[in-house]
């Protein structure tokens, strides 16, 4: 049973040698939401830039013109941009696209028996990125969706992003960084009428064939229902989650700064520890504590962590890892004693931070491979965003005629579709190998398959 302990609840599974069934997970299929999406998505795909409009009244209480944020408007938000920053973000674009380029494979050649394959990529044609907005803004998942795009040969990219209710704009720095990252299509829209315009196209936006990024619960449900429409990259990409195993190896604050980190991002999101240590369990408490106490986004962690906020007591190093990987967290750290040695145990998770030094936030700007990860336990089947997801791959097949020589590749799919009753797919390699006994390959072609 969970119990309330300062701002984490707590879970005690120790002795429990099967945690199946009592760990608490968010929901994500609740009735509501799904239908309230439903009815989001359908108006947006009769009605586009109306409905667009009317919905991004009533839930962001912004009154849009022009949907397209201007390229003058763009421009300004660059020219503007402090020094320092606009070299952080320099740094964190060059260090994303670096890693992405690393993951591009060449073309390749290989074959046996007379069958030759080539297998090659080709980008998508147009990209929508969804960046959040509201609470914060978010220029580094700009680049986190966008440069893997760019980088993967997406000739188009386009950008939904929520204005600001306050002014009615999107976050200048955000506006900075899709011009850094080289897209100028940026729409000053959000939530689930965002992710309908790039699936189903309106008079403004041109729909496209793979949509990435995280958002709310909203946006995420969105993603799933117009999933058979367009591509969706990253499985479930929702509200952030970690899971932080520690022991009494490492500071308490450093392992309570971690737990706070994602949570701050807002509500219906995921924040654990795990330990083996009861220690521990109460020191990191206290500290997450007096951190959220004093932090300006107070409001947004402690609605994170009164009901996705957790101190979890175990027995063992090993089922802390048995535990994380049934939870299969976004961002998974390791700040433990010797936590190097706990990496063959690890199964489900988006992206592990291992050591005191590895704080999931250098995943989020700087490290290099896209902070878009799978939440909601997605990450039992499902990675981070990479170029393959802005890829398509295509096999090209060139068979020999010796392919047909005795005990070739050939007899065997005449066999096989034997056994299967396909009459026509025996006969393609019927009808050639007749041809080709024959010595006449042209015209004895169609009297031989008239003879089968």
């Amino acid at each position: 049973m969970a119990t309330l302990i300062g701002v984490l609840n707590q879970l005690d599974l120790r002795g429990v040698t099967d945690f199946a069934g009592l760990l608490p997970r968010p929901s994500v299929d609740d009735d509501g939401p799904v239908e309230a999406v439903r009815g989001i998505l359908a108006e947006v795909e009769s009605r586009g830039d109306e409905a667009v409009r009317e919905f991004t009244s009533r839930f962001d209480g912004v009154d849009l013109g022009d949907l397209r944020v201007s390229a003058e408007e763009i421009q300004l938000a660059l020219d503007s941009l402090a020094p320092e920053l606009r070299t952080a973000l320099e740094l964190a674009r060059d260090r994303i696209a670096d890693h992405h380029r690393s993951q591009l494979h060449a073309a390749v050649d290989h074959g046996s028996d007379g069958v030759h394959i080539r297998s090659y990529r080709t980008p998508v044609g147009r990209a929508g990125c969804y960046v959040p907005g509201g609470r914060a803004a978010y220029p580094s998942t700009l680049l986190m969706t966008a440069v893997p795009a760019l980088v993967a040969g997406v000739g188009e990219v386009v950008v939904c992003v929520p204005a600001d209710k306050a002014t009615g704009k999107v976050a200048a720095v955000t506006l900075a960084a899709a011009a850094l990252a080289g897209v100028a299509e940026v729409y000053a829209i959000g939530g689930a009428q965002a992710i309908a315009a790039m699936a189903y196209g309106t008079e403004s936006i041109a729909a496209v064939d793979v949509i990435c990024g995280p958002g709310n619960k909203y946006v995420a449900i969105a993603k799933q229902q117009v999933a058979a429409r367009v591509g969706v990259a990253a499985a479930f990409a929702g509200p952030s989650e970690v899971v932080v195993i520690a022991d009494g190896s490492v500071p308490a604050t450093f392992a309570a700064i971690d737990v706070i980190l994602q949570a701050e991002h807002g509500p219906d999101g995921l924040a654990w520890l795990i330990t083996w240590d009861q220690s521990v369990a109460e020191s990191v408490t206290s500290e997450v504590g007096r951190i959220t106490e004093n932090s300006p986004r107070r409001a947004e962690i402690t609605a994170t962590l009164a009901e996705g906020g957790y101190a979890v007591l175990v027995d063992s190093p090993e089922a802390a890892l048995q535990v994380s990987n049934l939870v299969a967290p976004e961002h998974l750290e390791l700040l433990c004693h010797e936590a190097e040695s706990l990496l063959p145990l690890i199964e489900n998770a988006g992206a592990v931070f291992v050591g005191p030094w590895s704080p999931a936030s250098v995943g989020d700007y700087v490290a290099g491979p896209s902070h878009v990860l799978p939440t909601f336990g997605t990450a039992r089947f499902a990675s981070a965003l990479t170029v393959d997801d802005f890829l398509k791959q295509h096999h090209i097949i060139t068979v020999d005629e010796s392919a047909y020589d005795a005990g070739g590749l050939a007899g065997s799919v005449e066999v096989l579709a034997d056994a299967e009753g396909l009459t026509a797919h025996a006969d393609s390699i019927r009808v050639r190998a007749a041809a080709r006994a024959s010595g006449e390959f042209g015209s004895s072609t169609s009297e031989s398959l008239g003879a089968l």
